[in-house]
């Protein structure tokens, strides 16, 4: 996907549970080559919004596409794609972490597939643990393998619903500049994260969500030009709407 075309492409895009309005009629684009943040508080859909575009679930109308392929119909050449970071998916109990980065290779048909699962494995320091049963990892291991699996493939696109979550702050750091060099490759990264500090250094825009609705779309060099941080942005927009009691 070059620079130019829509990576992921949302329009009038409305996801309901019941009569709970999850999504309301939104409708945004992503270039290709973007690293694009979505934030909003507890609830405001970003998950729904995730899924959507994995062709995980459906929507209830309007369009989502990615990477050109209409995610209602074509959900699994979607997966087949783009690596995707789920919020709360864990990697299958019954298998090793190394079983899963080489089952998830070979759906995907990677070639050197040895060489590929032993990168990751030492990336994530995760070699101890090579023949340890994902259920018997701890938290931060399992989101270890889970990002393992998602960039084995080096896909063009990544969807990574807090990646952030569950890791220390040195795997964090380690992330976010694994990620940065991403970035300056011009893949197209979709993040979903509450940690704005990191999204702050990595986003190139972003949209910020509430209530199933896009309060604003902001392109992050032009909130640097007029001295606004995403932490500021995000509590002017939603902050007032979420508060405690007096």
């Amino acid at each position: 996907m070059s620079a130019g075309m829509d990576a992921v492409s949302v329009k009038d895009l409305t996801k309901k549970y019941g009569s709970k309005v999850a999504l309301s009629s939104i409708t945004f684009g992503v270039e290709g080559g973007t690293f694009f943040g979505c934030f909003g508080p507890n609830g405001a859909g970003k998950s729904t919004l995730l899924r959507i575009l994995t062709g995980q679930i459906q929507q209830t109308s309007g369009e989502a596409k990615v990477l050109g392929l209409d995610c209602r119909t074509q959900g699994v050449e979607i997966k087949r794609l783009v690596g995707i970071v789920p919020e709360v998916e864990s990697p299958p109990s019954y298998l090793t972490a190394s079983e899963f980065l080489e089952f998830a290779g070979k759906v995907r048909g990677i070639d050197d597939l040895d060489k590929k699962v032993k990168r990751w494995l030492d990336f994530f320091e995760l070699q101890e643990a090579h023949g340890t049963l994902c259920r018997d990892l701890s938290k931060g291991m399992r989101q270890k393998v889970m990002l393992a699996a998602a960039f084995i493939h080096e896909p063009k696109l990544l969807f990574l619903d807090e990646p952030f979550i569950n890791l220390d702050p040195i795997y964090q750091r380690k992330l976010r500049e694994y990620l940065t060099e991403l970035r300056d490759e011009g893949r197209t990264i979709f993040l979903n994260s509450h940690i704005l500090e990191i999204a702050q250094r990595l986003c190139q825009e972003v949209i910020i969500l509430d209530k199933g609705k896009v309060l604003t779309r902001e392109n992050m060099s032009d909130m640097a030009r007029r001295g606004e941080d995403l932490e500021g942005l995000f509590m002017r927009l939603v902050g007032g709407n979420h508060a405690g009691p007096p």
